[in-house]
């Protein structure tokens, strides 16, 4: 830039001065001397018609000289400014382009930028151009950029942990929380005076208050949170046989076993799909639990069957949507959450649910994929 203004200073001097060199000279006038000595020797002439002819045809000459003299100069000097407006033209759209190009388009991008990041969208990256009146602030830019777009993913995954953490340990403390409430009602039923039946009632309602707290809880959790982490690794079917017994805390279910095999699956998460399921045999169906397991080429089969009514089948498909309860069931207490739950971890294992009505009773089927 520096360059293109020398020259257009440089060129207005010229101009200038040559401006002024130019009108600072007299027009061309004829030659005295020459008129003079035409004069002379036309008076030395015999014939006075012949003199005034040839002093006539000579002073002609002279003046077209001269004219042509005169109307050459105003062309020069035509020519001459309009070459030097045509390069003040051309030197003022070279400055313009070169204020658009290296500050113009910068700045604009500049402001793009910014509004950008102030809209939060953290993903696209400032165009670097070192060359622009800009170009030592741009990485400078950029750097915030993604300092602010590492800044917000760890934010967003610390909340998202803390999300997890409270949805999961919300749920899961619903199954000792039952637990604690069964042994309430064993201790009632042993209870051989008022004073001790009514502390335990005061205690059973106290376990329904904490209980209904923590649904609300997790139910507030899980509106926000779209996914629960789910990490697959191998376990053995002992390990699974571990799990259902676990979740047993009645013990309700008949003796079982399942066939060796080493499956791919989330243990901490099939706990909370075998709570889920067995909780939902106390509560709506209070019969004994049967546990069958068989394989194949690909898959662990496990059925889980009581001796309840069921659901119809109309409603059989809609069981484990978000929030869904069967309409035979509404005045027990729940949010429709555990089959959902427990279908979401099952495919992340890449396994299945699969609920079914038996003759006599109702069953949930779980596949678990071989690792």
């Amino acid at each position: 830039m520096k360059k293109i203004l020398v020259i257009y200073i440089a060129l207005a001097l010229v101009g200038i001065v040559a401006t002024f060199f130019v009108f600072s000279h007299e027009p061309l006038m004829p030659d005295v001397v020459a008129i003079h000595h035409a004069v002379h020797t036309a008076l030395e002439s015999d014939s006075v018609q012949e003199a005034v002819t040839q002093q006539a045809e000579f002073l002609m000459q002279v003046f077209e000289e001269a004219d042509t003299a005169r109307r050459n100069r105003e062309l020069v000097l035509q020519i001459f400014m309009l070459a030097l407006i045509l390069s003040f033209i051309l030197i003022g759209i070279l400055l313009y382009l070169y204020y658009k190009h290296k500050i113009l388009t910068p700045f604009r991008n500049l402001q793009s930028f910014a509004g950008s990041v102030a809209a939060g969208n953290l993903d696209v990256p400032l165009t670097m151009d070192r060359d622009n009146i800009f170009g030592a602030f741009t990485e400078s830019f950029d750097l915030m950029r993604e300092e602010l777009r590492t800044a917000k993913e760890n934010e967003i995954k610390a909340d998202r942990s803390k999300k997890e953490l409270v949805a999961s340990l919300a749920h899961d403390v619903t199954t000792p929380v039952a637990s604690v409430r069964s042994a309430i009602d064993i201790l009632r039923l042993k209870a051989q005076s008022e004073n001790e039946i009514n502390l335990l009632d005061a205690a059973n309602k106290k376990l329904e208050q904490i209980d209904t707290l923590i649904t609300d809880l997790f139910h507030s959790t899980l509106e926000e949170l779209q996914e629960l982490k789910v990490t697959p690794a191998e376990i053995s079917s002992v390990e699974v046989s571990e799990l259902i017994i676990q979740a047993d805390y009645e013990k309700r279910i008949k003796p079982f076993s399942i066939p060796d095999c080493i499956i791919k699956a989330d243990g901490l998460r099939l706990q909370q799909v075998f709570d889920n399921i067995i909780k939902n045999s106390y509560k709506y169906a209070g019969t004994d639990i049967v546990v069958n397991s068989i394989i194949d080429e690909e898959h662990l089969f496990i059925e889980i069957q009581d001796f309840g009514a069921g659901v119809s089948e109309k409603e059989l498909p809609l069981i484990t949507g978000k929030f869904y309860r069967g309409k035979n069931i509404e005045k027990t207490d729940g949010y429709g959450l555990g089959l959902y739950l427990s279908k979401y971890f099952m495919e992340q294992m890449q396994g299945g649910i699969y609920p079914e009505n038996c003759d006599n009773g109702f069953m949930i089927v779980l596949t678990l994929k071989f690792a």
